[in-house]
């Protein structure tokens, strides 16, 4: 059972109470914001807590056992709160969000927190966003562990796939010479490569508004002395000029990429040589061979 603070209990048993609702939220990179309903500014539990944001919830009904409710919070870019660059980067993805109920007129010792949440999906439009809050409990229906695939699951060059990436223009840098459309950019300072070289790779940015970003290559093409890069998705901010960035190869997670071009057959982390569904399930017909034999995908 939840223990009500006696000031605040107090206060609730009066019937005419001074109430709102306030934030609490820590993004994973441990920074800590607060945010209030109320129109001024409230400070309880070391932290202070912003008006005038724009931020506010909707409903949410709870539920009891394992079912996870979800509920939904809005509210505008703000240089003092939530700018958009830094949601469009994800610092705030899978943010924990603590939902308090507070007298206004007591903050310190009248408030009560409701509730911990997550911020799951997030939406923005014009100089709004809107995310949506995920109880905790939606951790239980999340997949973990390993799944028996044919297709190899590891990170490229990480722990498990053992691949080195310091060798062979598997992980270059250079800076952006112009960008072309929001997926496209030209990068300058590369060896010269073959067209698909960063085919399903990596693009970090080093510096500027864009510092830590990582997003997927689709496509390269060299051009004269340069490579043309096309993303998977759209960025959200142009980069500047002469922004640098590091390019790493791709893979497309197939054992024989793995064995030819990599020659890392051995650490190779998906089930190749499983045969499918269709195969396993299926009988023994005078158009089918079941000998035994091994099959590879």
């Amino acid at each position: 059972m939840r223990a009500i603070p006696d000031e605040l209990a107090t206060h609730l048993q009066t019937g005419e109470t001074t109430l709102c609702r306030a934030w609490r939220l820590t993004r994973r990179d441990g920074v800590v914001l607060g945010f209030t309903e109320h129109d001024e500014k409230l400070s309880f539990a070391g932290i202070r807590f912003e008006a005038g944001s724009g931020f506010e919830g909707s409903e949410a009904d709870g539920a009891s056992g394992l079912a996870a409710p979800a509920a939904e919070i809005a509210g505008g870019f703000s240089s003092v709160a939530i700018r958009e660059a830094d949601l469009a980067v994800g610092l705030y993805d899978g943010a924990r969000v603590e939902t308090f109920i507070v007298n206004w007129q007591a903050p310190e010792n009248q408030h009560l927190r409701l509730s911990v949440s997550e911020i799951g999906e997030v939406s923005r439009a014009g100089g709004a966003f809107g995310a949506e809050l995920r109880s905790l409990a939606h951790r239980l229906s999340q997949e973990t562990g390993r799944i028996y695939n044919r297709r190899c699951d590891a990170d490229l060059g990480d722990d498990r796939c053992r691949l080195s990436m310091a060798v062979a223009d598997r992980r270059v840098s250079g800076e952006v010479l112009s960008v072309e459309t929001p997926d496209q950019l030209v990068i300058g300072g590369l060896p010269v490569l073959v067209d698909g070289h960063f085919r399903l790779g990596h693009l970090r940015f080093d510096a500027g508004a864009l510092s830590g970003q990582r997003v997927t290559i689709e496509e390269s093409l060299a051009r004269g002395g340069d490579t043309l890069i096309r993303l998977w998705l759209p960025l959200d901010h142009a980069p500047d000029i002469g922004t640098a960035v590091t390019l790493s190869v791709g893979c497309d997670k197939r054992f024989s990429t793995c064995r030819d071009r990599f020659a890392n057959a051995l650490n190779f982390q998906g089930f190749p040589h499983m045969p499918g569904s269709d195969f396993a399930y299926s009988y023994v017909g005078g158009d089918t061979t079941h000998d035994g034999r091994v099959v590879v995908g």
